[in-house]
């Protein structure tokens, strides 16, 4: 049993990561209507800026976060007035394989500028911790409550402010935004901004566990892929689901059948759901 529950909080931890990352590509798929398959290196560049801050520079771990949120924030921003911008009218076709080929070129910058090392986060919070006699780790449990406090604030910023009603508006329909006076320029930076923010968190919270390398963004974003896909296509809720499940899966799947196929799950668990529930979990159909 406490095998058990260690995994379930291992999986918690896995979602919690997947969940940071899927909400923002799905922000982004929101506006876009394509998968933006570079999500995953901004994620990456999160990890690697949050490193440097860290062991080049000194500086204390949060605040190396939220220094490496604003550096997301702005790329983010750039990435989408320099890649996506110009091709807003274009076919769905094309602004994937601009995407695509916007990730091929952050991994290759990100291989030239720090190599192919792999680096971890220095571990601030590595005690370990006795919960109803499972011994779990404090970065775990920090990653955890990070990722839900900044899911409700990501729930309180779209339905309770003004800017996150302009930004839903948007994703449901960009011509009708517009019509109404919606600056929608405005609003896809701002979601492109705040996509990379939750990325960069991802990376920053998860570094001290997990390594720091120029692919890690290509393996996340398939996963993250997955999940959106098995939530519904632009669907928060999907999205938070969809990670949890496959956080989960993963996790469970390690321990009683074989680390061996870890990866595999993901692509296991979206051709199940989506031969009962084709449009996923939460299609955004409604909209």
């Amino acid at each position: 049993m406490d095998l058990l529950i260690q995994q379930v909080v291992n999986g918690f931890t896995l979602g919690s990561i997947y969940c940071l990352v899927a909400l923002g590509l799905t922000l982004i798929y929101g506006i876009m209507e394509v998968p933006n398959f570079a999500h995953g290196h901004l994620y990456m560049v999160g990890g690697y800026v949050t490193f440097f801050m860290m062991t080049l520079y000194g500086i204390n771990y949060w605040v190396s976060g939220l220094i490496a949120g604003i550096v997301l924030a702005v790329l983010g921003i750039l990435l989408e007035r320099i890649v996506f911008n110009p091709m807003r009218n274009s076919p769905s076709t094309n602004k994937f394989i601009a995407a695509v080929g916007a990730m091929m070129f952050i991994e290759a910058v990100a291989r030239v500028l720090w190599g192919s090392d792999f680096r971890s986060i220095p571990a601030i919070y590595d005690n370990v911790v006795m919960i109803g006699g499972v011994r779990l780790t404090e970065q775990r449990l920090i990653i955890i409550a990070g990722a839900v406090i900044l899911m409700v604030a990501l729930y309180v910023f779209l339905k309770h402010t003004l800017i996150g009603s302009t930004i839903e508006a948007m994703a449901q329909n960009r011509d009708g935004a517009s019509l109404v006076g919606i600056d929608v320029n405005r609003v896809a930076m701002l979601t492109f901004a705040v996509a990379s923010l939750l990325a960069s968190a991802a990376a920053s919270l998860s570094g001290p566990i997990f390594l720091v390398y120029p692919s890690m963004g290509a393996l996340i974003i398939m996963k993250v892929f997955v999940i959106i896909v098995i939530g519904g296509m632009g669907s928060i809720p999907g999205a938070v689901l969809g990670s949890f499940i496959l956080g989960m899966t993963e996790s469970l799947g390690a321990t009683y059948i074989s680390s061996n196929y870890k990866d595999v799950i993901a692509f296991a668990i979206l051709v199940l759901i989506l031969s009962i529930k084709p449009s996923g979990l939460f299609a955004k159909g409604g909209h």
